[in-house]
């Protein structure tokens, strides 16, 4: 699996990350607290099985035009998980810039294998996630620990795919 992701500019990940501890230390289990190098608050934008080296220079092209990036986080998500679990998110408000950006990266990964469904043009629910999978009373302490939670302006500034296989990054956009 390879996914196309943006990241977010220092304070806006400063910002993100201060609500993953947050959840955390009121006995959430967040994000806060994942042991991968590379893990960072982002944004996916497409989820494939692979993605040919072309493609992802095509991509990386179209990324490098299209950020910076300002987008408002409003609202939080709750998406399924595996059985009674779910998922908390910050949603992205997709502002136009944002959803042309996407159909224009699905586009040019059209004949990828194996495209996540949930992630194509009028599917996707663009968010930054929060905590891992939880059960409904983690959950429902979450959105208590987080109370009337404020939006965010903040700033995409760079972008990576994640190959699931090596587990590794790769720079996009720059």
């Amino acid at each position: 699996m390879r996914t196309i992701e943006l990241t977010c500019d220092p304070a806006f990940d400063r910002a993100v990350r201060t609500v993953w501890r947050q959840l955390a230390d009121g006995g959430v289990d967040s994000l806060a607290d994942n042991p991968h190098p590379g893990h960072r608050p982002h944004l996916t934008l497409a989820v494939c099985g692979g993605i040919a080296p072309d493609r992802l220079a095509a991509v990386d092209e179209l990324l490098s035009g299209a950020l910076p990036l300002r987008v408002r986080l409003s609202g939080l998500l709750s998406f399924a998980a595996r059985s009674r679990r779910r998922v908390l998110s910050w949603g992205v408000v997709p502002g136009p810039e944002l959803v042309d950006l996407h159909r224009e990266v699905w586009r040019l990964l059209a004949d990828e294998p194996d495209p996540d469904p949930l992630y194509l043009p009028g599917r996707w629910m663009p968010h930054l996630g929060l905590t891992r999978r939880v059960e409904p009373d983690a959950l429902a302490l979450a959105h208590r620990l987080l109370g009337r939670h404020p939006d965010l302006v903040g700033v995409f500034d760079a972008a990576r795919s994640f190959d699931a296989d090596s587990r590794s990054t790769v720079p996009l956009g720059a």
